[in-house]
């Protein structure tokens, strides 16, 4: 009997229960846990860092971008959680222990800005021994952060890809992704208001005390968020989980193995590709949208943090209408190629508000661009999960997770920079430094849909299937 339908008959024989609706709204708090901790650190500390402290958006940019440039740590994580059960489980436990220490990175990094903003003299940044010494404190705190997240979002992953199958997966990632916007929109209110009284000018004593507020409160409850989501999910529901506590384990694949596996394929080359560009250029905008907001439209810290609101609203309403109504008709590559166009179209609309100076014009345009940003992830990370074979699904969860998290922090890098570079060449028009950022983004989604077009499903599961039963003959002779 070969392998792979050993595999299969184990699976049947199962006969587990389907994931239920239910089910999946818990799971998604996993998710909206960690959409609140991205509000805390692109939607409040690079606006305090930019605009209150006086940080360079460049070096505030490569210092958010730590926790994603740590990301190749995802497929050694995809893999451990694949071999090398903790406390009985493969993703459970992985995703608690992540949980609580990004969670405590996340309130010590705000103690190390404040020292970094004291060892600062004066009006303008200056670089000196102890601004250098806590900017790399600072960075180094960021890299365990991002640590703590590539090890709890690559096992969570993993663990959908372990309790869906193809004919529920877009439900799967529409209802978990939907609670991603939830924690937006729930992150981004929880802020506003714990920063309600903050005005443009207030003294930094008042803004350290009311951001320290908000770095206890909000991580202690995502911490909770992932304990509640993913307790007996996987017992229940994982095939994986059942497979592997069956006697005679035939899946232990090493990471010499699982390598192989995810080269085998010259599409996972592509699709990863792709993944890099269209992520690079759907997130741009992240490190540089609030201070935009403070320095073309005058709005507060408060008023700027509540935009996520509108971002979020927009992608919720989209995430339940693309998983259950558009890729079921258009299918997931169509939708996606549709959702590229809207980003771009949206992205220069977002540009060219700036122009208004209006508020109500940009929070507006962003509940088109957050519509138009779940279009094409909602059937993005379908495709993605398309592209995972069950046998080593941390290891290739952990490869789309090194793709989309590297391309977060370069998006962020490349947002803060040359946000630095329109503002020297253009210095008398905000609105246009700030519009290089969202016309770049535009563009950048145009290409993606190139290396998408040269992306073959079937070619992907032919070449994985035989290398993973190569892979596995080998290591029972």
């Amino acid at each position: 009997m070969a392998i792979g339908d050993t595999y299969n008959n184990q699976n049947q024989s199962l006969a587990l229960p389907k994931v239920n609706i239910l089910t999946m709204f818990r799971l998604g708090l996993f998710q909206m846990g960690l959409s609140m901790m991205s509000i805390l650190t692109l939607g409040v500390l690079n606006r305090v860092m930019i605009q209150e402290i006086a940080i360079p958006a460049t070096l505030v940019a490569l210092v958010l971008a730590l926790p994603s440039f740590v990301a190749p740590t995802r497929i050694l994580f995809g893999q451990m959680s694949d071999s090398k059960p903790l406390l009985g489980y493969h993703r459970t436990a992985y995703v608690w222990v992540g949980a609580g220490i990004f969670a405590i990175a996340a309130f010590l990094a705000v103690q190390v800005m404040w020292q970094l903003n004291a060892a600062n003299i004066g009006d303008k940044w200056t670089w000196t021994t102890q601004t250098i010494g806590w900017t790399a404190v600072l960075g180094l705190v960021f890299a365990v952060y991002g640590l703590a997240i590539c090890a709890s979002g690559t096992a969570f992953a993993a663990l959908l890809v372990d309790i869906s199958e193809e004919d529920n997966r877009s439900q799967v990632v529409g209802i978990v992704w939907s609670m991603l916007m939830v924690g937006i929109i729930v992150g981004a209110i929880i802020s506003s208001s714990l920063l309600q009284q903050l005005t443009t000018d207030a003294p930094i004593e008042t803004l350290q005390a009311a951001i320290n507020r908000l770095f206890l409160i909000v991580p202690g409850i995502v911490f909770c968020l992932a304990i509640i989501a993913t307790i007996g999910v996987e017992k229940k529901y994982s095939r994986f989980f059942n497979r592997s506590n069956m006697g005679n384990r035939e899946d232990s694949i090493t990471l010499s193995g699982a390598w192989k596996i995810l080269t085998a394929s010259p599409q996972t080359g592509l699709f990863f590709t792709f993944l890099l560009v269209m992520t690079i250029s759907l997130f741009m905008q992240d490190p540089i949208l609030e201070p935009y907001a403070g320095q073309v439209f005058n709005m507060p810290l408060a008023e700027s943090t509540k935009l996520n609101v509108f971002y979020g609203t927009g992608i919720l309403i989209s995430y339940g209408i693309t998983g259950f109504f558009i890729v079921p008709r258009l299918g997931k590559r169509k939708t996606i190629k549709l959702g590229c166009i809207l980003v771009a179209f949206a992205a220069l609309l977002l540009g060219f508000s700036g122009f208004s100076a209006n508020p109500s014009v940009l929070k507006s345009t962003l509940v088109l661009f957050g519509l138009a940003t779940g279009f094409v992830t909602t059937a993005a990370v379908s495709l993605m999960l398309d592209l995972t074979i069950a046998e080593a699904a941390g290891t290739f969860i952990g490869a789309w997770g090194l793709a989309q998290s590297i391309s977060r922090g370069i998006a962020t890098v490349i947002g803060g920079t040359v946000l630095d570079v329109g503002r020297r060449l253009l210095p008398d028009n905000l609105v246009l430094a700030y519009g290089l950022v969202f016309a770049l983004e535009a563009a950048g989604m145009l290409v993606s849909i190139w290396f998408l077009n040269r992306v073959n499903v079937t070619e992907f599961q032919t070449n994985t299937k035989q290398a993973l039963a190569s892979v596995l003959e080998s290591d029972l002779d």
